[in-house]
């Protein structure tokens, strides 16, 4: 997913020269193309994420778009300061971009991990959280977050992926897209854990179980309609992301839920437990290990079906 968003980022900039890449010495492998193509846009601060917070916002407050990038959670949990103070409180038209949302740096242990982004960054004024899912719409996700004026915070996959779409998708930030019908359940996810819950509604569905499956793309602002529609159209909703499970997407929908006077139905979140991720090893295991594997996000369904 990394390439597909350079890759983006690199034609819309050849377009608007309104946009600055500005990053705290990484990325390399994949920021060359714009960092070739646009020097005198190319800022990097070194191992410095305040720096970079800071210098972005002053980028931007000149009429400029700044981007800031790096890996996990450097571009928010070392400089949250600066996001909310300056970024945040100016509303300048800045967009934090991570790569390797949740787990993706599972080897390299929790201190690369980024399983309380949602949370933190849902909570800061003027701030719209996105999560892609997949290559198809993490490359409209891009083209909709630098349409945007204002501060945006945008949760990229790593790299190899599954997609879960087949072809191009429309994006609009703050509508989610549903990815399949059904009227038994739904499962409602974010980020690229969305792979799991496609191949777990389609176990669900060679069950018996009909499960609409909802891409909540936007975490803040939230697509209250479509969880509306969902309690009312389905028997249970399943919300699943690889985050901490306080205070992201599951705590977004059951606000959403309760505020809308649609809290009635069954429903669970399945996230990561409110602990430390002390465990060490690939993406795909630590969601096994954690309890976000297909077979927990199918029996997470089947209980509340109960």
């Amino acid at each position: 997913m990394r390439a597909a968003f350079n890759k983006e980022l690199l034609a819309i900039a050849k377009k608007d020269p309104r946009v600055h890449m500005i990053l705290a010495d990484i990325g390399y492998g994949e920021i060359e193309g714009f960092a070739n193509a646009f020097p005198e846009r190319f800022i990097n601060c070194g191992v410095a994420e305040q720096n970079m917070t800071g210098v972005a916002c002053g980028v931007a407050m000149e009429g400029n778009i700044a981007i800031t990038y790096s890996i996990a959670n450097f571009p928010t949990l070392r400089c949250l300061e600066q996001i909310r103070n300056d970024v945040c409180y100016h509303n300048a038209n800045v967009k934090i971009v991570i790569i390797g949302g949740g787990m993706a740096y599972g080897p390299l242990g929790i201190s690369h991990h980024s399983t309380e982004d949602l949370a933190i960054m849902r909570a800061l004024p003027n701030m719209v959280v996105i999560a892609p899912c997949d290559i198809p719409e993490a490359i409209e996700a891009t083209r909709a977050m630098m349409a945007y004026k204002g501060p945006v915070y945008y949760r990229c996959g790593y790299k190899k992926e599954p997609n879960i779409y087949d072809s191009p998708v429309k994006f609009k930030i703050g509508r989610a897209n549903i990815i399949s019908d059904g009227s038994d359940a739904t499962m409602i996810f974010a980020g690229t854990i969305g792979y799991n819950c496609k191949l777990a509604v389609e176990q669900l569905a060679r069950d018996g179980v009909k499960c609409r499956l909802v891409s909540m793309h936007t975490v803040k602002p939230l697509d209250v309609e479509t969880v509306k529609r969902a309690a009312t159209e389905t028997g249970a909703i399943l919300t699943v992301e690889e985050h901490n499970i306080c205070g992201g997407l599951g705590s977004a929908v059951a606000e959403a839920l309760m505020d809308s006077g649609a809290g009635n139905i069954p429903f669970k979140r399945l996230a990561l437990p409110d602990v430390n991720v002390t465990k060490i090893g690939s993406q795909k295991w630590l969601c096994d290990e954690y309890g976000l594997g297909v077979k927990h996000i199918v029996a997470a369904v089947k209980e509340i079906l109960k």
